[in-house]
């Protein structure tokens, strides 16, 4: 099969920017209408916001699945709907998957032995190995995960199909990463030694296009480091978070990335899915048009990578 790797780097290419739309659907930010429409429809409040929150992002996916190539959907968000949560997550995957996206899965596990093998089932195979009808409960084409627990933590995902891949945590976009990310370990920042154990986890998972299917979250908002990084895990793709609410800046999230918008994925979530609520968009589309407004907004944020990667010098 395919590598995730392979897999990615086609679509990124095809896609013609490296830009990830994260799915991180803040409640309090819905729109107010389609909130009161869905929960006085379902009559409570639990199924009005899992409801609302479903009609809000299928109507977003339809308008950027032909801008971009993989979207990230985070865990908390639909989890803290309960089981209401999870079937709109399931659907919204499965949904994605159909309308050719690839979906990581930002759900930061990180857990030893049998424990992370389930958890590498969810995303990665079917419910019932025995029966390959059975689809995966979550599926997703890759999954962050934070390297704490060490190996014990990785294998397991990193061992299943090919044609799934994994982003490990290394140097996250918030500013409290500093307490544990940069704390000196043998004259090296501890950021720096679990960058070397990345780089060793991918290399049995080097696709034909070079890069591994074993990736690497970097934020946008540490450019300096991301190049170090880059240095240290030279055929690594990077995750980038960051860039747009979180401040970082297009130069700054394209900093470990070719010309060609290869070697990794530049997210972007808030600035996106509730561009409705802000300028400039906020005076061109109304509530009911926040579909409009995310559209805008992302092809937006494409010109402003894709001009950024057209800065770096040729051969960069």
């Amino acid at each position: 099969m395919m590598e995730f790797s392979d897999r990615l780097h086609r679509a990124v290419l095809q896609a013609g920017t490296p830009l990830c739309v994260g799915l991180d659907p803040h409640l309090d930010q819905l729109p107010a209408p389609l909130v009161r429409r869905h929960i006085e429809q379902a009559g409570d409040p639990a199924t009005g916001y899992a409801r609302a929150t479903e009609t809000f992002l299928l109507r977003i996916m339809d308008r950027i699945a032909p801008l971009v190539a993989v979207i990230k959907p985070q865990w908390a968000f639909f989890e803290q709907l309960g089981p209401q949560g999870m079937m709109v997550l399931r659907r919204i995957c499965s949904e994605a998957r159909d309308r050719g996206l690839l979906v990581l899965a930002d759900a930061k596990r990180g857990d030893i032995g049998s424990t992370a093998e389930a958890y590498a089932r969810t995303f990665f195979e079917p419910a019932d190995p025995s029966d390959c009808r059975v689809p995966p409960p979550m599926p997703a084409d890759a999954v962050t995960l934070n390297p704490y627990l060490g190996s014990d933590a990785i294998i397991p995902f990193i061992r299943k199909n090919p044609q799934h891949g994994v982003f490990i945590l290394v140097r996250t976009s918030n500013a409290s990463g500093d307490e544990i990310q940069n704390l000196p370990v043998d004259d090296h920042m501890l950021q720096e030694h679990v960058a070397r154990y990345v780089h060793e986890w991918g290399r049995s998972r080097l696709g034909e296009c070079g890069w591994s299917s074993v990736g690497a979250v970097v934020g946008a908002t540490y450019p300096e480091e991301a190049e170090r990084l880059r240095r240290l895990m030279p055929d690594t793709p990077f995750l980038i978070p960051g860039f747009g609410a979180q401040g970082g800046s297009a130069d700054a999230a394209v900093t470990a990335l070719r010309r060609d918008g290869s070697g990794g994925i530049v997210n972007s979530s808030r600035a996106i899915l509730f561009a409705y609520r802000k300028a400039p968009y906020a005076g061109q589309f109304g509530e009911d048009a926040y579909d409009r407004a995310a559209e805008a907004a992302c092809r937006d944020a494409v010109c402003r990578i894709n001009e950024a990667l057209h800065m770096k010098k040729p051969g960069e």
